[in-house]
C-alpha cells in the first residue's frame, strides 16, 4: 500500500505562512491498494488537489471514497473534486454500517441551494452507494474493516490488511472520552496493535482539552500513550488543531518522542504531500 496525505488539518483549513510545512486543508488521504485500486478517506478540503492530479491522468479509473462521518471539515471538499464532474470517473462511496440512503444524503445536502451553486444532479460520474456496508469488504485482496470512533454524532476508522501489512486510519477519535458507540482506549490498542502504519487523531494540549473534553478529540499524551499500548511500527499523529502553529507542531511531536523513549516506534506528524509505503 502507499499512502499519501492530501489534508491532515482539521476543524477548518487554515493556510498561512506558520502553517505551510505541515499543511492548512482538511482531513483527505490517499491509499493506492498493492493491487492498483484507490481508496481516498474522506472529502476534507484536501480532496480538491487529489481531484486535480486524477484528472490529470489518462483512463477511466474507480475511486472508493471512504467516509468517516458528515461533519463539515470531512465533507466540505466534495463539491470541488474535479472527478466527480467527469463521466470517465466512477465513484464508490462508502462508509460504516450506515444505509447507502444516508450517505447520499450527506453529498446531495451540502450541493443543494443556497448552499452551493451546482446541484449534485449535475455531475457526470458515475456515483454508487454500496448496499453493503464497510464492516468488513475486500477490495482488489486488501481487507478494509470498519471501526466504530468516540466521536460525537459517531463515526468510523478504517483497517487496511494486505498479506501480513496493515494500516490504521482513527480520526476523530477522542480516547479521553467515551461518546455512544465508541470504544475503550483498551479496545483501540487491539485494533493497532502491531500495525505497520497508524494515524490517529491528536489535536489538543492538556490545557486546551481543559475547554474542549467532549469535542471528540484526543490529547498528544492520550495518543502517545495508544502508541506506547499497541506498538505499531509507525505512528503519526493526525487531525491537527488550526490553530497550531508548525512551530508549535514540531515541538508537540517532539515531546510526544520523549515521552515515547528510545527504541519506540517511529513517531511523527503528519503532514501534507507526504508519502508513506507500507
Amino acid at each position: 500500500m502507499r499512502i499519501k496525505v492530501w489534508g491532515c488539518r482539521g476543524s477548518i483549513p487554515s493556510p498561512g505562512g506558520d502553517t505551510s510545512r505541515y499543511g492548512g486543508n482538511t482531513t483527505c488521504v490517499e491509499v493506492r491498494l498493492g493491487g492498483g485500486s484507490l481508496v481516498v478517506i474522506d472529502a476534507g478540503s484536501g480532496i480538491r488537489n487529489l481531484g486535480r492530479e486524477l484528472v490529470g491522468r489518462e483512463g477511466r479509473e474507480v475511486v472508493h471514497l471512504f467516509l468517516t462521518h458528515a461533519h463539515w471539515d470531512h465533507l466540505q471538499g466534495f463539491p470541488f473534486f474535479l472527478p466527480a464532474f467527469q463521466k470517465r470517473f466512477t465513484l464508490e462511496v462508502w462508509g460504516g454500517p450506515r444505509s447507502a440512503a444516508v450517505l447520499r444524503s450527506y453529498l446531495q445536502h451540502q450541493m443543494s441551494p443556497p448552499y452551493f451553486p451546482v446541484q449534485y444532479a449535475e455531475l457526470e460520474a458515475r456515483i454508487r452507494f454500496p448496499r453493503k456496508p464497510a464492516r468488513e469488504i475486500t477490495i482488489d485482496g486488501t481487507r478494509l474493516q470498519s471501526i466504530p470512533l468516540t466521536h460525537p454524532d459517531g463515526g468510523y476508522g478504517f483497517k487496511f490488511s494486505e498479506e501480513d501489512r496493515s494500516f490504521v486510519y482513527l480520526t476523530d477519535n477522542e480516547l479521553g472520552y467515551r461518546h455512544p458507540g465508541g470504544l475503550s482506549p483498551r479496545r483501540y490498542a487491539e485494533w493497532c496493535r502491531g500495525a505497520d502504519l497508524v494515524l490517529h487523531d491528536a489535536q489538543y494540549t492538556p490545557a486546551e482539552y481543559r475547554l474542549t473534553r467532549g469535542w471528540g478529540h484526543s490529547t498528544f499524551q492520550a495518543a502517545t500513550e495508544l502508541c506506547l499500548a499497541a506498538g505499531p511500527r509507525r505512528f503519526g499523529i493526525i487531525h491537527h488543531d488550526p490553530q497550531h502553529t508548525d512551530l508549535q507542531l514540531d515541538r508537540y511531536v517532539r515531546d510526544c518522542r520523549r515521552a515515547l523513549g528510545r527504541g519506540g516506534p517511529d513517531f511523527f506528524g503528519a503532514a501534507e504531500g507526504m508519502e508513506i509505503l507500507v
